[in-house]
């Protein structure tokens, strides 16, 4: 149930920096409202009220919104017209699509004397016979009628026949009475068995989450969830405040369980990083594009485009393993020896290879499964050596030249690479 609270109102009074004392015009529509309430003490000054799409059930405390000219109360709950004699200004009344069934109770509005304009469009009380003569009749103030003008001599005629008309308004009145009270036992009883079934449904549905479900059960669930869910919309019923809030909690419900079953936290599946006869996978989340070569100096160049950002932070490459012909290579480099290779960001990394005599099958420690630095070779007795990277760069042909005393190291030149 929502309530009108304090903090509703401000957030809906932004138009006037958010004061609500000196309120005038308020729009609480679409807000599933169950009570009007607080209003008639919060905003003393209010003219126009928007309370249109909510569940209110009855018109109340509004009696002392004196300066009230618009009152909008369509598509609700409201089953009889009352308790706005104190609204001396009210011009506008709209109560289209509600259940206002007690046509008579439309006399409470003669005391609002300024009322020009009614709305009742979509009530069960539009269906009786008289209907737009008995009120005519009854509010000689009014002007507009269901968005129809009243002429004076529609007026004249209506207030000619009013004892006939009032008798017949009041025969069909009460028959619709006894309607109502039918339908309110019905409704009841339906509700009852409806409760009870929903509780059965929530003590089997704990039942089967507490044991293991498979996939056969969980699809035929599903199935009766979609079977009960279609039965509900296309089952008819009458059109009754009951069955309005019915639909409304049933949609609730329904969004309720989808939020419950979008907290749920999932299971995350554990990365396999080495398959089961041993071979190492490629984990590229980024999706990288690297280039593995083989240059004269017997050295593996590793060529890896990363983002540019990356080029004031070099890689580190902690653990390389590298797999070609049915030699595994290991590389545990002491130092960082990644560097970019141009200003296009790219990160590349050399290394001597030493191939081992007999491919050799890797396995990783269970508790250390998420880190490729936790990779050991199977059983003590490896004959293969680490691969250390190359920390001379004689070995792999390059050598160094020795700077000129002349030498001016610019921060602006760029690189020659």
């Amino acid at each position: 149930m929502v309530r009108i609270s304090e903090d509703l109102i401000r957030r809906r009074a932004e138009h006037n920096n958010g004061e609500i004392f000196s309120l005038e015009e308020v729009a609480l529509h679409q807000q599933d409202i169950e009570r009007i309430e607080h209003i008639d003490k919060w905003c003393r000054d209010l003219k126009i009220l928007y309370l249109q799409n909510n569940l209110i059930p009855k018109i109340e405390n509004v009696g002392r919104l004196k300066k009230l000219e618009y009152l909008n109360l369509a598509l609700n709950n409201i089953e009889v017209i009352e308790n706005l004699e104190g609204c001396e200004s009210l011009q506008k009344l709209d109560l289209t699509v509600n259940f206002v069934g007690k046509l008579s109770s439309v006399e409470s509005l003669k005391q609002n004397f300024h009322l020009r304009e009614l709305y009742l469009v979509g009530n069960p009380c539009t269906e009786f016979h008289g209907y737009r003569q008995y009120v005519v009749a009854c509010l000689p103030q009014l002007q507009w009628l269901d968005g129809k003008e009243i002429g004076r001599g529609e007026c004249i005629q209506a207030l000619q026949e009013l004892d006939a008309v009032r008798r017949c308004v009041l025969e069909q009145e009460a028959d619709y009475i006894e309607k109502r009270k039918e339908q309110k036992r019905s409704g009841l009883k339906e509700t009852t068995e409806k409760q009870e079934d929903l509780q059965i449904n929530q003590l089997l549905s704990e039942n089967q989450n507490g044991t293991h479900q498979n996939p056969e059960s969980s699809s035929k669930a599903h199935t009766d969830a979609e079977d009960k869910e279609k039965e509900f919309w296309e089952k008819p019923c009458p059109f009754t405040p009951e069955s309005r809030l019915e639909a409304h909690r049933h949609l609730e419900d329904k969004r309720r369980a989808k939020e419950k079953e979008r907290e749920k936290p999932k299971n995350k599946t554990l990365r396999a990083l080495i398959t089961a006869d041993g071979r190492v996978l490629n984990i590229n989340e980024p999706k990288l594009d690297f280039n593995l070569t083989e240059d004269e100096n017997n050295c593996m160049l590793l060529d890896l485009h990363v983002y540019r950002l990356c080029k004031t932070c070099p890689l580190k490459p902690i653990l390389l393993y590298l797999c070609f012909l049915e030699a595994i290579g290991e590389i545990k480099p002491k130092k960082p020896t990644a560097r970019p290779t141009s200003v296009t960001s790219n990160q590349n990394t050399r290394t001597e290879t030493r191939p081992a005599p007999g491919r050799e099958l890797l396995e990783v420690d269970a508790g250390l499964v998420g880190s490729l630095a936790n990779i050991v070779p199977k059983g003590n007795e490896s004959s293969h050596k680490s691969l250390q990277l190359s920390q001379h760069p004689q070995r792999c042909g390059v050598e160094e030249r020795s700077v000129s005393k002349d030498f001016v190291d610019d921060p602006e030149v760029p690189p020659l690479m």
